[in-house]
């Protein structure tokens, strides 16, 4: 599958990991450096989040908090700007409820599917 991985702090670098290991293709997008162990794994580094949306089918996000899923899915160059219909975003975080249903809303506004699945056990439970 074309897989989007957004988010590859303590817990989105093993989780994303745990996707290429499966064989999938992986297209990522983090605020800082994508970590050499998904760059040497062949996971593909995409310049804005947009751009993961535009490659992949389903879009993960694994980032800290509400102001950040919101920013990502709706600032510039944001996941919503590069999705067409049929895609589906998965959201990991662990965020406000309200919020969580605003951006399902828009998300299906779009065409598109949105997954609240937050997620626990940090960096070993990612691991694991």
């Amino acid at each position: 599958m074309k897989l989007g991985f957004i988010g590859l702090g303590i817990m989105g670098t093993p989780m994303a990991g745990h996707l290429r290991a499966a064989g999938h293709e992986l297209y990522v997008h983090t605020r800082s450096e994508v970590p050499a162990v998904l760059a040497e794994a062949g996971a593909v580094a995409c310049a804005n989040a947009k751009e993961v949306a535009q490659k992949a089918d389903i879009v993960f996000l694994m980032v800290p908090d509400t102001p950040d899923v919101q920013k990502v899915l709706f600032g510039e160059n944001g996941v919503a700007s590069g999705l067409s219909r049929g895609k589906t975003v998965v959201d990991m975080s662990s965020i406000s409820p309200m919020e969580t249903k605003a951006f399902a809303r828009q998300i299906n506004e779009l065409g598109c599917d949105y997954l609240d699945a937050p997620v626990s056990g940090g960096e070993v439970g990612a691991k694991a």
